[in-house]
Parts: C-alpha cells; sequence; structure tokens
C-alpha cells in the first residue's frame, strides 16, 4: 500500500488511537474512545480500571448493539464541525460518580454500566442527537429534530421542551465551527432541571448545497450567517422537568453569543457571553431561581478576545478560574489573581479536580506544550507535569492523570496513566506505524524568528543537490503546523521524497506567541501572512544552499488554500506553482463569527477587499490547480467558483479539480489518497521537474 493509500485508510494515522479520556472523581476508573485497530472506523466506548491496572471494553462494537448506522443528519453536521472521522460510538456522556454512560447510534439511544461493561438501547424518538446524563443518573436528555427530550432507566421517554420554527438543546453553526461549544443544553447538578439554548433561525440566510453529479437529489439546505449578515437568535432558558421555563435575563441583542455554560455543584451557572464584534467578553452568573444575571467579569480588547477551552469554571470556593492576556502573555487567573508567571502562554485548562487543583496545558516555546497544574488551597506554586519536548495533553481528577505525549523522537502518541505522579499504567494505542521517520528539522528564522520547519528526502545528501522547494503551510489563526511532532511532518515527508524540500512556517496570527502576535492580522488576512512565508523561505535559503529558490512551489488546505492561492496571485516573483484546496477567496462568503473577528462586522468595509482574492484574479501569470469539495458546507464550493470565474474572465488559465460528494474533510479513502498524488504530478510538471 502507497503511503497516500495508507494515511487515507488509517485517517492520518489517528484510527486506533485512544482518545476523548475522562476520569471519574475518586480515581478509580478512565474512560476514552478507541477503534479495535488503525484501519477500523468503527470505535467502541472502553474503561481503564486503575486499580487492576486493565483495560475492558464497555459498550462495542456498536453493531453488535444496533444492526446499522443510518446517521442522522444533525450527527453528520455535529462530526463535520468536529472534525470527526471515525463512526460507532464517537462521544459519550456520563453520570457524575462515573457509574453510567450513555451514547448515540446510528440517530438511537443506549446506556452501558462502567462497573460492569454491557451496554443496552434505551426508550428514546429517533434521531437521538448529544444524549447527556443527568449528574444523579437517573435520566438522559437529547435533542430530536428540533425538540429537547428526557428518558429514563424505565424507558418513560417524553418530550420536555418543542416550539414550531425553532430548535432546543443545539449548538448554532458559528458555536460549533467557530466556538468549540458543540452542545445546547446542560443539567443542573441535582438532575431536576436544565439549562437549554432556544435557536431561531428565521432571520439566517439560506444556502443551498447541492451534488451536481447527482441532479435527481435535493440540495440540503443550510443556514448560513455570513459575515455582515443576521445569526441565528440564541437564547438561554432554564428548563424544569414539568417543562416550566424561564428565559436567563441577558441582553441578547448586545451579547449575542453564548461561548460557554459551567454549573458547579454548590455554585450557581456561569456564562460567558460576547459581543457582536468580540471587542467584549462577559461572564455572568445566574440566579436560578429569577432569571437574573450579575456580572462577574468584563474583559475588553480594540481588536478581539480570544476563547479558551475550559472556561469559565470555578473552584470549591467558589472563585473563578479565568485567562487573561497580560504582558503579552495568555495568564492563568484564580479569581483575580494571575498565578503562571510571564512567559508561559496558557493554551487551555484541561480540567479542575474536586479538590480544587488546575490542571492546564501551556507553552514557553510555541512548537511544544506541556501539562501544568496549580494546587489549591493557595495556587501559589505552578508545577510542570511534563517536561520533555514534544507536545503533551492530559486530564486529571483526584491523584490520577493521564497524558497523552507526541514528539520528534517517537513514532505516533503515547499515553500515560500516573497515580501521585509516577506511572502506574499505559493504555495502549492500536494506531497504525507510521512508514518512515520525518527526515526534520525546527529552526526560527528571519528578524520576526518564525517557526520554521525544514523536511528533507530521507536519502538526501546534503550539498548533493538543489532541491525544488514546496512550501506547506497553514498559516492561520487557530491552529499550528510547525510542533515538536513526528505525526505533523508525514505527509510533508511523503512529498519531500518525490523530489522536494518541503518548508513549513508558522507566522504572524497563528496561536502560541501572545495576544500581540495573533493580533498583527487585525484588518488584513493577507499580508502578514503572506510576507512571513516568503522571510522564512529567503532566510532559510541563506542558510541551506541545497534550496533551489527558482523552483518554488505552495500547497494548503482551507486558510492554507487561501494562502496558496494569495501567494501565486500576489509574489509570482517568488512562487512559481499553487495547490490550492478548498479555499477561502472572498471572505464575505465565510461565517460570521470567524471572519468579522479579523476583518470587522461591516462586511463593506475595505479590509473584505483588501484580504480577497477574486480582484487579484488578472495578475495570474503561474499555474494554479484549485481544489474543491461539492458538498462542502464550511467554505462552500462558491469560493471557487467565483475565483474560477474571475480568472476566465481575465483571461487568465488555471485548473479546477471539483470533488463530487466531499465535504471540507475529506473522508473518501479513493479520493483522499489520490488526491496527493495528482497533486504531486501537477507541480512536477508546473515546475519543469523530470
Amino acid at each position: 500500500m502507497s503511503f497516500p493509500e495508507l494515511y487515507a485508510r488509517t485517517a492520518r494515522f489517528t484510527l486506533g488511537r485512544p482518545r476523548s479520556f475522562a476520569v471519574a472523581p475518586d480515581g478509580s476508573r478512565i474512560t476514552f474512545l478507541r477503534s479495535p485497530s488503525g484501519v477500523s472506523r468503527e470505535t467502541s466506548l472502553w474503561v481503564y480500571d486503575v486499580e487492576a491496572r486493565a483495560e475492558m471494553v464497555i459498550a462495542g462494537p456498536p453493531r453488535l448493539l444496533f444492526d446499522s448506522e443510518d446517521i442522522p443528519d444533525a450527527e453528520r453536521a455535529r462530526r463535520e464541525r468536529a472534525r470527526e472521522h471515525a463512526g460507532g460510538i464517537v462521544s459519550y456522556a456520563t453520570d457524575a460518580a462515573f457509574t453510567r454512560a450513555c451514547f448515540a447510534v446510528g440517530g438511537r439511544l443506549a446506556h452501558a454500566l462502567l462497573t460492569a461493561g454491557g451496554a443496552q438501547a434505551m426508550a428514546a424518538r429517533s434521531p437521538v442527537f448529544d444524549p447527556r446524563f443527568d449528574p444523579t443518573g437517573r435520566r438522559v436528555a437529547y435533542a430530536c429534530d428540533g425538540t429537547l427530550r428526557v428518558t429514563d432507566l424505565e424507558d418513560n421517554d417524553r418530550e420536555l421542551v418543542a416550539e414550531d420554527g425553532v430548535s432546543w438543546g443545539v449548538a448554532e453553526f458559528v458555536a460549533a465551527e467557530e466556538m468549540n461549544r458543540q452542545r445546547g443544553f446542560w443539567w443542573a447538578p441535582d438532575g431536576e432541571s436544565l439549562l437549554v439554548c432556544r435557536v431561531d433561525e428565521s432571520k439566517v440566510q439560506r444556502w443551498h448545497i447541492g451534488d451536481p453529479a447527482h441532479p435527481e437529489r435535493t440540495p440540503s439546505v443550510v443556514a448560513y450567517p455570513a459575515a455582515g449578515t443576521a445569526n441565528a437568535d440564541v437564547t438561554l432558558w432554564l428548563v424544569t422537568l414539568d417543562g416550566t421555563r424561564r428565559q436567563v435575563d441577558v441582553d441578547w441583542n448586545e451579547f449575542p453569543y453564548l461561548a460557554n455554560v459551567r454549573w458547579r455543584p454548590r455554585h450557581r451557572p456561569l456564562l460567558q457571553i460576547v459581543s457582536r464584534d468580540q471587542h467584549t467578553i462577559r461572564v455572568v452568573e445566574v440566579d436560578v431561581e429569577t432569571g437574573a444575571t450579575t456580572l462577574l467579569r468584563e474583559d475588553t480588547d480594540p481588536h478581539w478576545l480570544e476563547l479558551i477551552s475550559g472556561v469559565p469554571d470555578r473552584v470549591p470556593d467558589g472563585r473563578l478560574v479565568y485567562t487573561a492576556d497580560l504582558d503579552d502573555t495568555r495568564r492563568l487567573l484564580i479569581g483575580e489573581e494571575p498565578v503562571t508567571p510571564v512567559g508561559l502562554q496558557v493554551r487551555a485548562i484541561a480540567s479542575v479536580t474536586d479538590g480544587g487543583d488546575v490542571l492546564f496545558l501551556a507553552s514557553s516555546e510555541p512548537t511544544e506544550q506541556q501539562v501544568w497544574a496549580v494546587f489549591a488551597p493557595d495556587y501559589s506554586e505552578c508545577v510542570p507535569l511534563t517536561t520533555s519536548s514534544g507536545v503533551h495533553s492530559g486530564v486529571g481528577a483526584s491523584d490520577i492523570l493521564v497524558v497523552t505525549s507526541a514528539s520528534l523522537e517517537h513514532d505516533g502518541l503515547e499515553t500515560v496513566v500516573s497515580k501521585n505522579g509516577e506511572q502506574i499504567g499505559v493504555i495502549e494505542s492500536l494506531a497504525e506505524p507510521a512508514p518512515f521517520a520525518p527526515n526534520v528539522s525546527i529552526s526560527r528564522q528571519g528578524d520576526r524568528q518564525l517557526r520554521a520547519a525544514l523536511v528533507m528526502p530521507q536519502d538526501h545528501v546534503p550539498g548533493s543537490a538543489r532541491l525544488p522547494v514546496l512550501m506547506d503551510p497553514y498559516g492561520g489563526p487557530h491552529a499550528q503546523r510547525v510542533l515538536a511532532s513526528r505525526g505533523a511532518y508525514l505527509p510533508s515527508q511523503w512529498l519531500a521524497d518525490q523530489g522536494f524540500a518541503v518548508v513549513v512556517v508558522d507566522g504572524r496570527g497563528t496561536p502560541g506567541r501572545g495576544a500581540a502576535w495573533e493580533r498583527a492580522i487585525a484588518g488584513d488576512l493577507a499580508t502578514p501572512v503572506l510576507d512571513d512565508q516568503v522571510e522564512a523561505l529567503q532566510a532559510l535559503a541563506d542558510t541551506n544552499r541545497d534550496l533551489d529558490l527558482t523552483r518554488v512551489a505552495i500547497r494548503g488546505w482551507s486558510f492554507g488554500g487561501y494562502l496558496a492561492a494569495l501567494a501565486v496571485l500576489r509574489r509570482p516573483d517568488v512562487f512559481h506553482a499553487a495547490v490550492a484546496g478548498a479555499p477561502v477567496t472572498d471572505w464575505r462568503l465565510y461565517d460570521t463569527y470567524y471572519t468579522e473577528r479579523y476583518l470587522g462586522v461591516d462586511a463593506s468595509a475595505p479590509a473584505y477587499d483588501a484580504s480577497s482574492l477574486i480582484d487579484d484574479a488578472p495578475s495570474l501569470t503561474r499555474p494554479l490547480l484549485i481544489v474543491h469539495g461539492l458538498a462542502d458546507d464550511n467554505v462552500v464550493a462558491a469560493h471557487t467558483l467565483r475565483l474560477s470565474t474571475a480568472l476566465l474572465a481575465a483571461g487568465r488559465p488555471h485548473s479546477v479539480l471539483p470533488l463530487s460528494g466531499v465535504t471540507h474533510m475529506t473522508t473518501q479513502e479513493t479520493v483522499a489518497a489520490n488526491l496527493l498524488s495528482l497533486e504531486v504530478a501537477f507541480l512536477r510538471r508546473s515546475l519543469g521537474i523530470g
């Protein structure tokens, strides 16, 4: 099997990895998801027994529970938003004591005992979406066709709240796609009521996503809030089990985005709400008796504020767990006090234990990530729980810590279980091993100390030949490509082995280097990111004579596809060919929350024209291949079609590869495997490589 085939078959070597870890409050059990091999997409629910130091499958394979997995549209959309490649049990929820878990398979509901194993179906109306046990383990709430329903272990299923023309208990498009909020309801700690989102999309424009290869099929209708247009109206309601509901008192016109909800035992629920321009974020607490809210914290910024995973939260004494940008460092706050030092950039809050210890992910070097902790009750010491070079993530409860690690020294991911700092076990990964170790070096380039990775062919002898260069970036906000992890460079290594020196650069706007670095792209998504690619390339070539700057190509997907097209349109003196996959070509066609953060709420502003590609079409003088999935509901195919139309109007030759039935993820194995080979063939022809 070729590398492109293996890469596609294994879903980028992710199948078979343990993931979605959660630790019981008493530290006795660890739940996780894993498929049985590196080529199986049928994920099961597992438990690791800490005392026995043994794994047990709790529910799976799912086909033994239900005959088939006919995925409902809502679940299919959720998986697209979450970039979920697998099937089977892909998400689950437990009760507070970790005795039971519930999940949906094929739109049907099941639950399992975490202490004994064995799953069984529950009475529920199909299609079941996002089922969640109440903390006491007595009931399961779930969304179904716009309604919120509740069932119990005695199979008493009923509708809790419904309303014609609106949806209850789900996340709207921008919450799921851009805010990392996949859910739309939250149980009270006593299991007697819920906070529930009411989503009214009547004002949101409708887009129609069809499949030209099947003209007999009715196009999908998507409520897509493009930049400068109406969002869904989202409000939050307190709903009791008898169906009584009371609206939470928030000025939803001033703060239309609900970013997060946290409802800890013995405390009022916390809401994180965001203004439309994202210049202001508030944390409020809710009086569940009246629906009134009290302001606990307000942050403002003249550009925008980032949402950080895991906040807001509370420690047991009620103090707020939050982050703030201070001294150009994203710092962890307990109450109003920063408890992390300047220079340590907090990436996410991993968990807050019942005892009040806070585990978080942070880095002082952006290519790496470590697991850190501050301990109750005084939070006076910030302690690294991992120290080796690499990218580490973790979660914990009681005295148990689960850490997953990747590095440049080892293949794949390793998941270690520790108790009181001592390793007691390993949760096995069943992923396929990579067929090679990347020949990669990471460096800092240019005046801005740009992190850059250079991937050379495995058999390359320095000084033996000058190689054409292939830039392989993402380059945009919220994602990094230059990481101290082998897995980050497997496709780049295969591309290098086709005869290229592959260069990966993270420029301004990428995370991990402070607020000023991230906000350097405010009002201009084009110039800074492109300038940084050029600067790093030229700086690398100054110290490595094996890079041939007379033959430079660039490829990318999504923002990377935008950057690839941008490169040949605006810097043909540097870039000689490009493959642009699913590119954003006109930012007025992209969603509100992402686009307005960088370019402003007014989509008629000059910043939109300056950052878009359509007006650059007459400038194309280099070979350009544009690839787009026609079923993409995130970066819709209209982006590619409008750029192609403008190029044709300007008489500029170019190539377009439409992918029928393919979404933004490109999960089809044959398509994903052949696409890499087709890209290489196009680039070799374009650069005149035999």
